[in-house]
């Protein structure tokens, strides 16, 4: 047992750690008189929240600081399976040699980073991604009618997803109406599963917003939004950051929105587009930098991150220097 300082997803709080069927578990109680202080602060697993795991090697992430990830756009299937095998409890069960996946493992890494899910792309007949070399198998449902969006949001739900992808990107061929956009919605509120939408192209992502997407699968890079767009986004979306895919113009251009739609009030998520070429299968130093530029630091930063809370048994722990060391120095916490 150790007093222990430890990040409740939104503050610092004090608690105590204890041992619990051979692993670290916090609780949200004063330590007793006299029981010493664990070296460092405890905080829990992060959180990825846009990842393609179809183009990544995904076995990688076991073990890793992403305490969870949210996968946008991959055949459901293929992650109904992957998730099944991965959220049952976050400690593996049985030696890495017997374990089952649905993509490649090795390795044996001390506990399974939390899969969560989208399902396949929403997009129009001949919209984006659907003539994408780098798009799998089963990865997209190309949308012309109502009916077709209730199949493939029941589809999505009933596979387990946690959300829906929904392409909208003008720069890459047609874009759903309004109407049909607001069906789609529609649909998936009635599954309770938030509309995340890829919004590309001029005007993009303020249409997304006023049609009812509860997120931005990314920060708005294809064009410098206004102040009074900034606002009525953070009044309405959150956005996930994935600032590091981009170079040139579009970084600074989505950097800059990033910046202004957080001093607005807006809901941030960090995010990194993990297979969207070269990417580690971790904690991205490049994308916390450019969140850094953005204006995220410290308190901001982890909030960003969305660390799951220590207090929860199935969390990965994770344990810091400081309150303010950078999370790319948090390490696993031993027994």
């Amino acid at each position: 047992m150790r007093a222990a300082t430890f990040f409740d997803g939104e503050e610092w709080r004090e608690g105590t750690l204890v041992e619990h069927d051979g692993r670290m578990l916090v609780r949200d109680e004063p330590p007793p008189p006299g029981v010493p202080r664990h070296e460092g602060v405890v905080i829990g697993g992060f959180t990825d929240h846009h990842v393609h795991l179809q183009l990544i090697d995904a076995s990688l992430l076991d073990g890793s600081r992403l305490g969870r990830v949210v996968d946008l756009g991959a055949n459901p299937a293929v992650l109904a399976s992957y998730a099944a095998d991965h959220n049952s409890g976050t400690p593996l069960p049985e030696p890495a040699e017997t374990r089952r996946s649905a993509l490649p493992s090795h390795g044996s890494p001390e506990w399974r980073t939390r899969v969560e899910f989208a399902g396949a792309f929403l997009t129009p007949v001949g919209g984006y991604p659907s003539d994408r070399s780098w798009a799998p198998a089963g990865s997209v449902r190309e949308i012309a009618t109502a009916a077709d969006a209730a199949s493939a949001v029941s589809e999505m739900a009933d596979a387990g997803a946690s959300c829906i992808k929904v392409a909208s990107n003008s720069t890459a061929g047609p874009v759903f109406d309004d109407d049909l956009f607001r069906v789609i919605v529609g649909l998936a509120d009635s599954r309770d599963l938030p509309v995340i939408a890829h919004a590309e192209g001029a005007g993009e992502a303020q249409r997304a917003a006023r049609l009812g997407a509860t997120a931005l699968a990314h920060a708005p890079f294809a064009e410098l939004l206004t102040d009074e767009g900034i606002a009525a986004q953070a009044a309405s979306v959150s956005w996930i950051s994935t600032l590091a895919i981009h170079d040139g113009p579009q970084r600074a251009t989505a950097v800059d929105n990033v910046r202004r739609f957080h001093a607005a009030g807006g809901t941030l998520r960090y995010g990194t587009d993990m297979g969207n070429g070269p990417s580690p299968v971790d904690l991205n130093a490049a994308e916390l930098a450019a969140l850094r530029e953005a204006g995220f630091d410290g308190i901001r930063l982890l909030r960003a991150l969305a660390p799951a809370d220590p207090r929860d048994p199935a969390s990965v722990l994770l344990v810091l220097p400081h309150q303010t060391s950078d999370p790319l120095d948090a390490r696993p916490l031993k027994v």
